[in-house]
């Protein structure tokens, strides 16, 4: 596969990098994104925004990102550095060595799940349950053979119940690996949806605090087909669980995403009174419809491409130099709510929404601002369409799939100003 493009560049070239099954060609969102001479970050630039020593020239990486995505040959390990993976001021030499590490570290736990399910990584799952809700083995599992001893015997009460209640998810986990991305090719292949089963699998198991949540599959799964080695794919979804381990902590009273729909409510009501008036009229002043948008970052309103893209434009517009020593210094995975101190050279490399959230304050996160974006383009629509909920959710659903990820994130910049403007005057 080539990895330059001409000005001519079609998505028939996108295509061939995640090719969609035939018989699903019909029923998926077309792909908008273009490759953009010039404007696209393409593999040259890239390999020639490092230093000699490997100390990566991010501020010229996200200016480029923020014109016109990422080429698909390097998306991955764009990917990482966007996510904080790596430092870009770090050497190819210091890289490599946390790269090993890190890899060293995976190995370590996918063997402690392999001592109690033997069938992780032998490119096979499960989709059926392997243990009753009390922990005891199911016999007659053809796909699995689970161990009862050593682990579950010999540990006490608390991390007896940690094992049971991980394998309880490794099912649920299964049956959510077969509904994702189905149309792709790449997820024909059994042990392609192994892995992407047993890096959810052991996340599951290192995170006891989220474990396994629906809509994680949906932010794994470009990991998986982007990055080849299991374990740099487990590390780059890691590192976005980071920033959207929130979205996914539920408990009896609340969502994860109930924050977001909150602040989404006060944008509306601040930057368009009337729709938001008329949205609360027909119930729908919680803003529930845009749950599954915030959930898993459109990734289900998109082609896979188009979320992939917008993925890059958000992540390279919110990234902020410091994310990477922020982890590292972290004993626990949550996305710093403050941003830490930056003096002017770190200002420079941020991203867009970053910088102007440094300046003028948070507000929230791109998501949201983006959905406000989403709302404010079928205002008009919205206003004189809509008399009740289902209405909303048919609106807002044609919109998503026809929506430019680059214009898209140019309103949400918009908006985010305004509304911040309005903050610091009320």
């Amino acid at each position: 596969m080539a990895l330059y493009f001409t000005k001519k560049a079609s998505t028939a070239e996108l295509d061939a990098y995640y090719p969609i099954r035939p018989e699903c060609q019909d029923s998926v969102p077309k792909t908008r994104f273009k490759l953009r001479a010039g404007k696209t970050l393409s593999a040259r630039r890239w390999h020639a925004a490092f230093s000699e020593d490997g100390h990566l020239d991010i501020e010229s990486v996200l200016r480029r990102i923020q014109k016109g995505g990422v080429h698909p040959s390097i998306k991955g390990v764009v990917l990482e550095f966007l996510l904080g993976c790596f430092d870009p001021d770090s050497t190819f030499e210091e890289r490599n060595t946390l790269r090993q590490r890190r890899r060293e570290q995976y190995e370590t736990w996918k063997a402690e799940c392999q001592k109690m399910v033997p069938v992780i990584g032998t490119g096979k799952f499960i989709s059926s349950p392997i243990i009753t809700d009390d922990g005891h083995p199911i016999e007659d599992t053809a796909n699995c053979n689970v161990r009862d001893g050593g682990v579950m015997s010999a540990s006490s009460q608390d991390s007896e119940k940690k094992v049971i209640q991980w394998k309880l998810l490794l099912h649920q986990i299964g049956l959510d690996v077969l509904r994702t991305d189905r149309s792709l090719v790449f997820y024909e292949s059994e042990s392609n949806q192994a892995k992407l089963w047993t890096v959810l699998s052991i996340y599951a198991w290192v995170d006891t605090d989220i474990g396994y949540v629906q809509g994680m599959n949906d932010i794994c799964s470009p990991m998986i087909i982007l990055l080849e080695n299991e374990s740099d794919a487990f590390w780059c979804f890691e590192c976005a669980m980071r920033r959207l381990r929130d979205n996914f902590r539920c408990s009896a009273n609340s969502m994860g995403v109930q924050t977001q729909l909150g602040t989404l409510a006060q944008i509306v009501r601040a930057i368009n009174p009337k729709l938001h008036q008329h949205l609360e009229e027909m119930d729908g002043g919680e803003y529930l419809f845009a749950f599954r948008m915030l959930m898993v970052l459109f990734r289900r309103e998109f082609s896979f491409v188009d979320s992939l893209y917008l993925w890059e434009m958000m992540w390279a517009m919110e990234y902020n130099p410091k994310i990477f020593s922020t982890y590292e210094e972290t004993a626990d995975a949550t996305y710093p709510s403050a941003a830490p101190k930056l003096n002017d050279k770190l200002l420079k490399q941020c991203g867009k929404f970053e910088k102007n959230n440094v300046k003028s304050g948070s507000g929230g996160p791109l998501a949201v601002f983006l959905v406000a974006s989403v709302l404010e383009t079928k205002n008009k629509q919205l206003l004189k369409e809509a008399k009740g909920l289902d209405d909303v959710i048919k609106i807002i659903g044609d919109t998503t799939g026809n929506l430019d990820a680059k214009k898209a994130c140019t309103e949400a910049l918009r908006i985010h100003k305004k509304y911040m403007n309005k903050a610091h005057k009320s």
